[in-house]
């Protein structure tokens, strides 16, 4: 239609004589700009073109090709990545930083002294990428709290020595839960700090083939992530060290749906540390969005926290960026919460990093 009313408007407003244009192509051509602007909604006319979103992945693995070797040889294959996947999947996405943490089931095989080794070549691996691409990545770093003095050891490392923004654990560790309190000296040392510590599920122990043809990622892991929720506040260790930020993965796995049956423990249990019920400990946990983004995650996730504890995360490389983008465009987050989620949050618990 817009071609058509332009041929109307005298065509083309070119003139074939030289020194420039006819006064008549001059017309022309004014009439034609002016029946573009008027075709043309002024909301696009005066709107500056949007500028990307600069979002901070705090859910983006890595897999070190030492500890893909070393997953294997413990007969546990381990997911296809590389750095270009990663920055690849980044640049599509509108991400600009991603904070790079390990793979379950991570590096505890019963081995002290082995899991120490490997969790300081993770450590390394990822401080290496952090200094080679400047402003793309960041770093959860990995220790095993099974080992207290191996993980007291590995602290100092990655955060005095390789700077690492926070660290990455797993909800379980030999069947002991994050509240166990075998656990209590490495939580007082990060709690000293004010660490951010980012928390991935894994299948538990006791639960790897309850449903045959379900993979315990379907179910499981979602699980897992409320059960050392759980722990952390039904056993005080929340309360105990209260300056640690804990971020759970997949919008905290099922605990939005579980909420009513804690406030009701609770009431039973009458646990002195929670006289306020379990749910002021809920509310000051973080959540990231990676596999908890429908609306039906994010409408139980949002009568627990407002946007201010919300972090985007994608899962990579299990899932892609565009996933989070759509479930989050999807829902009725303001501007506001948008920037509150892509990034403010972040840089809030981790002010080294920068959108």
């Amino acid at each position: 239609m817009l071609d058509g009313k332009l041929r109307l408007l005298g065509g083309c407003a070119c003139c074939n004589q030289p020194g420039g244009l006819s006064r008549r192509g001059f017309l022309a051509s004014a009439v034609s700009a002016a029946a573009v602007t008027a075709l043309t909604p002024s909301n696009v006319l005066a709107q500056p073109a949007a500028s990307p979103p600069r979002r901070i992945d705090v859910h983006h693995h890595m897999v070190p090709p030492a500890h893909a070797e070393f997953l294997i040889k413990k007969n546990v294959p381990a997911i296809k990545w590389s750095v270009q996947m990663s920055l690849d999947d980044m640049d599509k996405s509108g991400i600009k930083t991603a904070l790079l943490s390990q793979i379950q089931p991570g590096t505890w095989f019963g081995d002290a002294a082995e899991s120490r080794a490997m969790s300081r070549v993770i450590n390394e691996y990822g401080a290496k990428l952090v200094q080679d691409h400047p402003g793309r990545f960041g770093l959860f770093a990995t220790i095993t709290p099974l080992d207290v003095e191996g993980s007291l050891k590995e602290i100092e490392y990655a955060f005095d020595t390789l700077k690492a923004d926070g660290l990455g654990l797993l909800t379980s560790y030999n069947g002991k839960y994050l509240g166990d309190p075998s656990f209590a000296p490495v939580w007082e040392e990060l709690n000293r700090r004010k660490a951010v510590i980012y928390v991935h599920p894994l299948a538990a122990n006791c639960c790897e083939n309850v449903v045959p043809g379900i993979p315990p990622g379907s179910i499981e892991y979602a699980t897992d992530t409320t059960r050392t929720i759980a722990h952390l506040v039904f056993t005080g260790t929340s309360q105990k060290f209260p300056d640690i930020r804990w971020i759970f993965s997949h919008s905290g796995g099922t605990l939005p749906f579980l909420t009513q049956r804690f406030i009701q423990q609770q009431k039973v249990q009458k646990h002195s540390f929670l006289p306020n019920g379990p749910m002021p400990e809920f509310k000051k946990f973080y959540y990231e969005l990676a596999q908890g983004n429908t609306k039906a995650q994010l409408f139980g996730l949002s009568q627990i926290v407002d946007s201010s504890h919300m972090l985007y995360g994608t899962d990579f490389p299990y899932r892609d960026g565009a996933e989070v983008n759509g479930g989050i465009a999807g829902w009725n987050f303001t501007a506001a919460d948008l920037s509150a989620i892509n990034n403010v949050t972040a840089m809030k618990l981790m002010p080294n990093l920068k959108a």
